[in-house]
């Protein structure tokens, strides 16, 4: 059954599903965990819709989200997972902005790989206005696949210097994305083809590395280099393709235009029509890189106390951080900023690799605790705002539109604590 999960068959994945049920959590002990940016293989991850809410429920989290590139298509699938076997589900997107005309229009911001252009996650699609975001995403779609296949192009001309072997988009990139089914390519996939092309040339190992490191001039730290030396490491590939994030991606990188990166202004006016939660997604100075895929970098640390009034005026409603990523004192920050300017906090831990764990459990800590009851108001806003748009958590024609963020969170996370997920359409105001 659990094979079925991975059909390439949408109908077939969500039947397994159905079949399987609650028995998922057979002998799971529950924790308080929860994770709302859990990627899957709509962007790239080795996890259909229905695989995540499996793997979420197995870690013993009481609630997941999915939070794709620049696509809603596995969104639906991870609804219907959730009814299937009784987990709390959350869907939205994660997309890159053009930020000019801001008050911090041309700086490095939260994008290692750009000036001016910033992530941006959109939480809480109430789940009737799915196909909207469908159709607002096919053009950005279209101009990311158009530059996608100029990036191909500009790395097999490196590949060619170092007479390695070169890819063939079409069959080596297009063919292990979901982009014919609404889904996006990112560097992530043109990365995972190269690591694969070059194990199928020079095999598993020390040859394999030599290669690396003597003709493509990659310096390969000690912790990956012990990992691609075993023959038998499962997650051999993502190892591999976080050699090449860290040092490859700046050479065949090319900026993606306005017509994939559109202002923030339409984004986050879009968001907002939609009922949904337009956020921010704080990144912070980097010290130093456990897993190896990220460099030393200053973001937006210096400019914090500039950016968030400016976010506050632009019109999102939210900041999500992934608590493990930053220091306790960087993140300490961002929550005083979010109370003075009255931004939600929603926390996800960024999960596209299968070397990576569901559990996080600094979500328990008592600095971070708040962010549960946070995801259950996400949890209640989306159901709600799918039944009646006013009740979505931040529209101005809510009920409980004057009543403190933070009094309206706590109201909200009791509701979404109570829904039935095998029916959230039942939820009500009164729960």
């Amino acid at each position: 059954m659990y094979e079925q999960l991975n059909s390439k068959s949408r109908d077939e994945r969500i039947n397994a599903i159905r079949k399987l049920g609650e028995s998922v959590k057979d002998g799971i002990t529950v924790t308080d965990e929860v994770n709302n940016h859990v990627h899957s293989i709509y962007s790239f991850s080795p996890y259909t819709p229905v695989m995540i809410a499996v793997k979420a429920a197995e870690a013993g989290l009481q609630a997941v989200g999915i939070m794709d590139h620049d696509s809603v298509s596995g969104c639906e699938e991870m609804l219907e997972a959730g009814k299937a076997i009784n987990l709390a589900t959350t869907v939205g997107f994660e997309m890159r902005v053009d930020m000019t005309g801001t008050a911090v229009e041309n700086r490095k911001i939260n994008n290692p790989d750009s000036l001016n252009n910033i992530y941006i996650a959109i939480h809480g699609i109430p789940a009737n206005r799915l196909q909207e975001v469908q159709e607002f995403l096919k053009p950005i779609c279209k101009a990311r696949l158009k530059r996608d296949r100029m990036e191909v192009e500009k790395l097999n001309n490196i590949l060619s210097s170092l007479n390695a072997p070169t890819l063939d988009f079409d069959k080596d990139v297009l063919a292990i994305s979901q982009a014919e089914n609404g889904g996006s390519i990112t560097e992530r996939h043109i990365l995972y083809a190269l690591a694969k092309k070059l194990i199928a040339t020079f095999g598993k190992g020390a040859e394999l590395l030599d290669f690396i490191r003597t003709q493509m001039k990659i310096e390969i730290p000690a912790k990956l280099a012990e990992l691609l030396m075993d023959m038998q490491n499962p997650h051999y590939e993502y190892d591999l393709l976080g050699v090449f994030k860290a040092s490859l991606v700046p050479d065949f990188f090319i900026q993606p235009d306005k017509e994939e990166c559109i202002s923030v202004y339409d984004a986050v006016k879009f968001a907002n029509n939609l009922n949904a939660i337009p956020s921010y997604a704080y990144l912070g100075d980097i010290a130093e890189s456990p897993t190896g895929d990220k460099k030393a970098e200053k973001f937006e640390d210096d400019f914090l106390d500039e950016l968030f009034p400016e976010l506050k005026k632009i019109g999102f409603k939210a900041i999500t951080y992934m608590p493990p990523r930053n220091t306790l004192e960087q993140l300490q920050r961002v929550q005083k900023l979010c109370e003075k300017h009255d931004l939600m906090e929603i926390s996800g831990v960024d999960i596209n690799s299968s070397r990576q764990s569901f559990s996080c459990p600094i979500i328990q800590t008592p600095e971070f605790c708040h962010l549960t009851e946070s995801t259950w108001a996400l949890i209640a806003h989306e159901k709600l705002a799918a039944k009646d748009a006013k009740l979505a958590l931040f529209n101005p024609d809510n009920p409980d539109a004057d009543m403190p963020l933070k009094q309206r969170i706590a109201k909200y996370a009791k509701i979404g604590q109570k829904i039935d997920n095998r029916h959230p359409e039942e939820v009500t105001i009164q729960n």
